[in-house]
């Protein structure tokens, strides 16, 4: 009906007969992967608080709280914040205390100046760091501010009083 020239028609194809089109793999993109993301060309002011892990490659000041989550600053991230999570990845530049429940990696070429408080840390050769480190014991019960859970006594070892016991005179008998 539609062939008017009387040419014969081309016979279907079945599935096995089409070859696939090639693909390339594509990376997943960050939000897929349960990340959120702080592009290159992006600048925040302000407080950030996020229940999902961060990565960071713009230009953040103010403050970050991901309480149970990751931060990742990356090799392009700019932040002047403090900064509180369950770890932190620094691989650009960071101003500002950071306070991890975990674990802190300053990785090669990153810079951080400010206070660390976390139960881990690494530091890789060719970071700069400048401040503090504040080991905390993740197994302790307190929180990552220091202070015990509320009715829970206290982590902190109680302050011992009176004078320390004077060693024995030599020669005496044990």
């Amino acid at each position: 009906m539609w062939n008017k020239r009387g040419e014969e028609p081309e016979p279907a194809r079945g599935p096995e007969e089409l070859a696939p089109l090639p693909r390339e793999p594509r990376p997943a993109p960050p939000a897929a992967l349960g990340v959120a993301m702080i592009g290159k060309q992006m600048r925040i002011r302000g407080e950030i608080h996020s229940g999902e892990d961060l990565l960071v490659d713009g230009h953040v000041e103010g403050s970050l709280d991901l309480p149970g989550h990751r931060l990742t600053v990356g090799p392009g991230g700019e932040v002047q914040a403090d900064i509180r999570a369950r770890e932190v990845v620094i691989q650009g530049n960071v101003k500002g205390n950071v306070e991890a429940r975990e674990k802190v990696t300053i990785r090669k070429d990153a810079r951080l100046n400010g206070d660390l408080r976390m139960a881990g840390i690494q530091i890789e050769d060719g970071a700069y760091f400048k401040g503090s480190i504040d080991i905390i014991r993740p197994d302790s019960g307190a929180s990552a501010t220091g202070e015990a859970p509320s009715g829970a006594p206290s982590a902190r070892p109680a302050p011992r009083t009176g004078a320390p016991a004077a060693p024995p005179p030599p020669g005496a008998r044990k």
